[in-house]
């Protein structure tokens, strides 16, 4: 017999037209439908060339006559198994399931391909007459031998294929094992992959997940992943705890922040009493579990502000030192600086262009500071809040709602003045306003102003008039009026402002 002749008939009889039509089909489905190559298709390929090799030296052999070309043939044929396996996995796994977004577990596909190959490999062994009865009982012994040595690695791979088939810890979880904590991004059959915050990953043998508590973070049946946070802080127990919750939940619910879900809403309680503070905590859910820190990060500034403009200080360890001496210059040094300030704010406002320097110094002492972090709401279209702000630094933009749909409409800098229609004659806020930085401001109650209108009611027109003046040129640029539209406009609100004013501060 020639080689060639050995060749084909070797080929024929070993089924490598069938294993070489799986690899091409594989091959060409994988380049059709790109994706990430299967693991296995590499090694497949590898074993095919092999048994290529082989299949050249059993024919070699066979034209020879030299009686080793059983031996070569039985190891060819198990190298050609063992590699159509391979194959069929990386077309079945790699390329079909994939497509029909059916998720298989890696360790379930390594169980199914590992079982295939036993299997095809079984069937070769018999049909060259190798008695598979003493090859398992030899086997049986060596798995007993192999099993007791190997105790621990057995545990994490029947850890791993139990993670795999229940389901209770799965990837992309947020787990918590004793100090770890992070996302699950891999099951092996020897160990969990974790990636933690601090941009590590560690790698939890599977046995330790089996045998001790897993948490996993933001999971509740039927609701959507979240993860209640615990934001602490602590104010002076001379300060009513309604106020603070009130002020805090207020701040915090006014306007969205990045990641904080909108419900379950965000609350502040009292959680403690100590010797000369409160102990407060903010609970809130946290929609991306990825960024717990700049996130309370977030509300703890939001807190911060809020107290502030409630002038409710955090509270001062009673055991601190102020070694500066408040003398009574230093003190009225403070508070003339202070209140040129305020004056010299108030003095930018036209609103006010009608009132006299001493007017002013007693509206002066009346504002009170109100600081807001960025992204917060100084005010809401609608509601009732009868002040006005005067911007000091920061940005804000004005936003308008319409038909469900809220359109930013302008944006505001330092020495901009709003809410004057609120404060002058009681009308709900016109516009939304909101931070687009950390702003400083001023607030002028309605309060401070009757007061003033009260020694001075003649203000009351004037004043009527520079609202009225200001509401026509912004009618003029939305509107377009002319000159003698833009007059009569401005004639017409100014008598119906006088009258509201009068109206709302009972002159």
């Amino acid at each position: 017999m020639t080689f060639t002749d050995a060749l084909l008939a070797e080929a024929k009889g070993s089924w490598l037209g069938w294993a070489f039509l799986t690899l091409v089909v594989t091959l060409l489905l994988g380049r059709a439908l790109p994706g990430r190559a299967h693991r296995r298709l590499p090694a497949s390929v590898w074993l095919f060339a092999v048994q290529l090799v082989l299949l050249v030296v059993v024919a070699l052999l066979v034209t020879l006559g030299n009686d080793a070309d059983d031996e070569a043939r039985l190891a060819q044929r198990v190298i050609l198994a063992m590699a159509w396996v391979g194959m069929g996995g990386a077309l079945v796994f790699g390329v079909i399931l994939p497509r029909t977004r059916f998720p298989v577990s890696r360790i379930l596909q390594d169980l199914v391909v590992g079982a295939a190959a036993i299997a095809v490999i079984a069937a070769v062994l018999h049909n060259h007459g190798v008695a598979l009865a003493g090859l398992f009982a030899t086997s049986a012994v060596v798995t007993a031998v192999i099993g007791f040595s190997l105790q621990d690695t057995l545990g994490n791979t029947i850890g791993g294929l139990a993670l795999q088939t229940d389901g209770s810890v799965r990837v992309g979880d947020w787990i918590k094992v004793g100090e770890v904590a992070g996302k699950v991004t891999e099951i092996r059959w020897r160990y969990t992959a974790i990636e933690t915050r601090n941009w590590e990953t560690v790698l939890l043998p599977n046995s330790t997940l089996m045998k001790g508590p897993v948490t996993v973070l933001g999971r509740r049946h039927g609701e959507p992943e979240l993860w209640r946070r615990w934001v602490w802080f602590n104010v002076d127990f001379r300060y009513p705890p309604p106020d603070v919750i009130g002020a805090v939940e207020g701040a915090l619910r006014a306007q969205p922040i990045d990641n904080v879900a909108a419900s379950p809403q965000p609350n502040c309680i009292l959680m403690d009493l100590h010797e000369s503070y409160g102990r407060y905590a903010v609970r809130y859910w946290l929609k991306d579990l990825a960024v717990d820190d700049p996130t309370d990060s977030a509300v703890r500034t939001r807190v911060m502000y809020a107290l502030r403009r409630a002038d409710i200080p955090l509270s001062i360890p009673a055991h601190a030192l102020f070694v500066t001496e408040e003398s009574a210059e230093r003190k009225e040094s403070k508070s003339a600086s202070d209140k040129q300030r305020r004056t010299d704010a108030l003095h930018k406002v036209e609103l006010f262009a009608p009132l006299e320097d001493a007017e002013l110094e007693r509206l002066a002492d009346a504002l009170h500071p109100a600081p807001f972090t960025k992204g917060e709401v100084l005010t809401r279209q609608g509601a009732e809040a009868h002040w006005l702000y005067l911007l000091i630094t920061g940005e804000a933009a004005v936003r308008v709602a319409k038909d469900g749909i809220e359109t930013e409409v302008a944006r505001i800098g330092a020495g901009s003045f709003f809410g004057e229609m609120s404060l002058m004659t009681g009308e709900p806020r016109s516009a939304t306003v909101v931070a687009l930085s950390d702003v400083e401001c001023y607030r002028l109650d309605a309060a401070a102003f009757r007061d003033l209108l009260e020694r001075r009611p003649q203000l009351a027109e004037p004043i009527a008039r520079l609202l009225a003046e200001r509401r026509a040129n912004l009618a003029a640029v939305t509107e377009g009026l002319d000159a003698e539209a833009r007059r009569r406009k401005m004639e017409s609100d100014s008598s119906d402002l006088f009258k509201k004013m009068k109206a709302f501060f009972k002159l």
